[in-house]
């Protein structure tokens, strides 16, 4: 599998993030041919403490091929545009990485 990894950080505090990114980009993203599976993490932080990142949502799809489709499909042109709404032009905001998803069970079973 390969996945779409979306990094958000807090560029600026913003109590409506979550909000527009519930109501703007996940109803988008979610309608992307193709899309496999979702896995969204709310950051908390990590040994050092704080972090500046607040959420990390996951698209997983069958292969780079059908990840690029997604992306140029009409849906996956809207979930762009539903971003560029949400954060508009704010440096840093978010880093979108493609990456090849390998999964296994620890114990074997």
């Amino acid at each position: 599998m390969v996945k779409l990894i979306l990094i958000f950080r807090e560029t600026k505090p913003d109590a409506n993030f979550l909000i527009g990114w519930s109501t703007r980009f996940v109803p988008q993203a979610e309608r992307m041919p193709g899309l496999r599976r979702v896995t969204v993490s709310h950051v908390e932080g990590g040994p050092a403490g704080p972090s500046d990142v607040r959420l990390i949502h996951e698209l997983y799809f069958d292969d780079r091929a059908a990840l690029t489709a997604a992306m140029a499909a009409p849906e996956g042109i809207a979930a762009g545009e539903a971003l560029v709404a949400l954060l508009g032009t704010e440096p840093g905001a978010i880093e979108m990485l493609f990456a090849d998803h390998k999964e296994g069970d620890v114990h074997g079973a």
